[in-house]
């Protein structure tokens, strides 16, 4: 299933790989429209949050892939330390036939699963951090355009004052919010190019999720599993969860922000301003209304609410497969 998992990811970025390149031409586009040092200090700190994530995502996979693999070496090393009459049965690096006998080849075995499954690993790591990195940069821009509502009303440096000197009040005003209103529109633009890139496969990946749970629960409970094999099994599962919930993590703070940007707008003097910039303001709350979410295909919403309901169902399929056994 890891392999299934990887050439899906995989092929995501091989198909949409114009779309990708959009998105990190947008991304960088932005950085270069930045206009005060308090905005640019926004965007580092939201950059270094999703750095931050991506190489603790990072160490975390490919150390619990190299773990796994490792436990098929706890049999030899005990026959070496604690020799028994016969040798302990070998454990395999993973499920597999190489058509060979497993204890003369353990070694290559051994190797080729260590080199095949870190490359695996990368794949998914890759495809997962640069989502990470795309959903981090979202919610900067939702932040800078919260932010832009906010000091709608707040005194002015010396620059603005110069290029509005000439304008009344409610010009200012109405420049000042075309302008969050364009650095909204660009979140909600970016957010839907990332759905429109990666949903079919979120949406193939919280199928097979499911699924392997409650599968792989099922053989954690069989009697006739050893402990090394129901310690690769807990592995796995703490690791399809892990992953999950970093999806879902990523997804609420999307949502979070988006929610957060209409309570910035009520938060701003709106009530100095003229009867049509408030109407303009107004046109913006209700859009933020509606936020933005991570979706796969639009079916399931990545949300830690929507996690807990994952979890609850793949408990119910493992209950149901386990009363079958």
């Amino acid at each position: 299933m890891l392999a299934v998992i990887t050439l899906i990811k995989l092929y995501t970025c091989c198909f949409n790989q114009y779309k990708i390149k959009i998105l990190i031409d947008w991304l960088f586009m932005e950085w270069d429209e930045l206009k005060t040092p308090e905005e640019r200090e926004i965007m580092q700190r939201y950059a270094e949050t999703g750095r931050r994530y991506s190489l603790g995502y990072s160490l975390y996979c490919f150390i619990t892939g190299f773990l796994f693999i490792c436990l098929s070496l706890i049999p030899p090393i005990l026959d070496v330390a604690l020799p028994l009459n016969e040798s302990r049965p070998v454990l395999p690096a993973y499920p597999g036939h190489y058509f060979v006998d497993e204890r003369e080849y353990f070694t290559y075995t051994f190797l080729h699963a260590i080199v095949a499954w870190e490359i695996a690993v990368t794949g998914i790591v890759a495809h997962d951090c640069m989502l990470l990195t795309y959903i981090e940069h979202v919610c900067s821009i939702l932040t800078l355009a919260g932010l832009r509502f906010e000091r709608l009303m707040r005194k002015r440096n010396d620059h603005v004052n110069a290029l509005y000197s000439h304008a009344g009040p409610s010009d200012v005003h109405r420049k000042e919010i075309t302008f969050s209103v364009c650095t909204h529109r660009k979140a909600l633009k970016f957010a839907q190019l990332i759905e429109d890139t990666f949903s079919l496969t979120l949406a193939i990946q919280i199928v097979i999720n499911t699924i392997m749970i409650s599968i792989t629960l099922l053989q954690i409970t069989q009697q006739n599993a050893g402990i090394l094999i129901m310690v690769r099994y807990v592995l796995f599962v703490l690791s399809q969860l892990i992953h999950l919930f970093c999806l879902s993590f990523e997804g609420q703070k999307l949502i979070d922000h988006s929610l957060q940007t209409r309570d910035k707008i009520y938060n701003s003097p709106w009530y100095k301003m003229s009867a049509q910039s408030q109407k303009m303001l107004m046109f913006v709350m209700e859009k933020a209304l509606n936020p933005i979410f991570l979706s796969a295909c639009k079916i399931y919403i990545f949300s830690i609410e929507n996690f807990t309901t994952v979890v609850q169902t793949s408990m119910s399929y493992f209950t149901v497969l386990a009363t079958l056994e």
